[in-house]
């Protein structure tokens, strides 16, 4: 995103003169998303390593937000979109349990088709980085899924056994790290990346061929994500190793977008990709940008798969639907917090209630895929896969259920044109 300059007054300060301050956060298709309270509002805005600038772009379930001496403005992004209309804001309250800014500026998308509340699963707001990093030194347990921000005069170092200190580089306002790369030979390249919170992929490269940044034969096309200018596409691949000082993932799971969603970017920073949380929260991370340095130590999740689409199926929350569900079993047994004798209820009749429930249908379809082969469609309701109605599930559940592991058969029972169809299809290795 491209954002005018402005000035450095703005600053988050930790009330009561605490020495630190402890965020619980939701961790949700590897992004981190933080409770922030606007002007008396609050929302849910995901904490993101690679924006510079607060950004507010969905308020479909807030009824008003107060902003503060509003201005319109344009904003270019990643996309493949024109560029959006937006307003400025200046002088507004922010509060993160006790982290405070009176003096926040805020940027406002005004496209109300820009909404990731939807692919995620549970309402998101939008967007905060740099204003939160600058001024302390976070820690992030993505094991906890814990943040603590200090006040770097009563940080100590010392306390972080088991952690490799590595150099960082603040370049407008973004975070870089140095690695290495082995695509397809053992040949390593070095690259420059940005560290991206506010991505759930692993790692991004871009093609370089001075630096000898090249895109591994078996690879296949993909939707990548959403900037704030349209969906991002390009060829998803896997390289030999990353390697992050003394840290070495193989198989690393990594995307070369097309840079032509970049052509709106006056310049990438001198950077060759950026790290995401598929690769970030396999770390419990110090970053110190006070002090350009960032600290990293292994986790439960560094050895975990890294996780691939399967399926081909994207999914996301549409609405909400009517359902009958039978509340008790064949003898006429119900839980039940009425009449209780013990822990059941027990009933003379046959019962059922009625429930909303959030709709989830196909947002995408990749071509060539499995679910695409089968027949699946954009825009089929999801009602069940193998047996599981996917209403009693959270969002990044279900898409855990569509790509379990290779050779799984998966059967899909959807709602198409009020009829409902059953598919069935077999996962396969996507690299064979």
């Amino acid at each position: 995103m491209i954002f005018p300059l402005l000035g450095i007054s703005q600053s988050f300060n930790l009330v009561k003169g605490k020495p630190s301050e402890k965020v619980k956060f939701n961790l949700v298709n590897n992004l981190i998303v933080i409770p922030v309270e606007i002007n008396g509002s609050k929302l849910s805005f995901i904490l993101d390593t690679g924006v510079s600038k607060s950004v507010l772009f969905s308020l479909s379930d807030q009824d008003s937000i107060q902003l503060n001496n509003v201005s319109e403005i344009s904003i270019n992004g990643l996309g493949d979109g024109e560029p959006l209309k937006a307003l400025s804001s200046k002088g507004n309250f922010f509060r993160i349990n006790n982290l405070e800014n009176h003096d926040q500026m805020l940027y406002v998308v005004l496209d109300k088709g820009f909404n990731l509340s939807p692919a995620m699963g549970i309402p998101v707001h939008g967007i905060i980085g740099y204003d939160l990093f600058r001024d302390f030194i976070v820690e992030i347990n993505y094991g906890t899924k814990n943040i603590l921000f200090y006040h770097p005069e009563f940080y100590n170092y010392k306390r972080n056994k088991g952690f490799e200190t590595l150099p960082l580089e603040i370049i407008n306002q973004r975070a870089m790290i140095k690695g290495d790369v082995f695509l397809e030979d053992e040949t390593k390249v070095e690259v420059n990346l940005m560290l991206d919170t506010g991505s759930g992929d692993a790692v991004w490269l871009f093609p370089d061929e001075e630096k000898d940044i090249r895109l591994p034969d078996k690879n296949f096309e993909d939707f990548l994500g959403r900037g704030l200018s349209g969906s991002i596409f390009g060829k998803r691949t896997k390289i030999r190793r990353l390697q992050i000082g003394s840290y070495s993932l193989e198989d690393a799971k990594a995307a070369f977008p097309d840079m032509d969603f970049f052509k709106k970017i006056k310049g990438l920073d001198g950077r060759n990709g950026s790290l995401g949380g598929e690769v970030l929260k396999r770390f419990n991370i110090i970053l110190d940008y006070p002090n350009n340095r960032i600290a990293l130590r292994r986790n439960k999740y560094f050895n975990a798969p890294f996780q691939y689409n399967l399926s081909g199926v994207e999914i996301q929350h549409d609405g909400v639907r009517l359902i009958s569900q039978r509340i008790t079993d064949a003898n006429g047994i119900l839980d039940s917090e009425e009449r209780k004798f013990g822990n059941v209820q027990i009933l003379m009749e046959h019962k059922t209630r009625l429930s909303l429930v959030p709709e989830i249908v196909i947002s995408g379809i990749r071509a060539g895929s499995p679910a695409a082969l089968a027949g699946l469609q954009e825009g089929d309701l999801l009602l069940s896969v193998n047996g599981k109605s996917v209403h009693n599930y959270k969002l990044q559940e279900v898409t855990k259920l569509l790509n379990e592991r290779e050779g799984k058969e998966i059967r899909i029972l959807i709602e198409r044109y009020n009829k409902d169809l059953l598919f069935s299809f077999v996962l396969k290795e996507l690299f064979k």
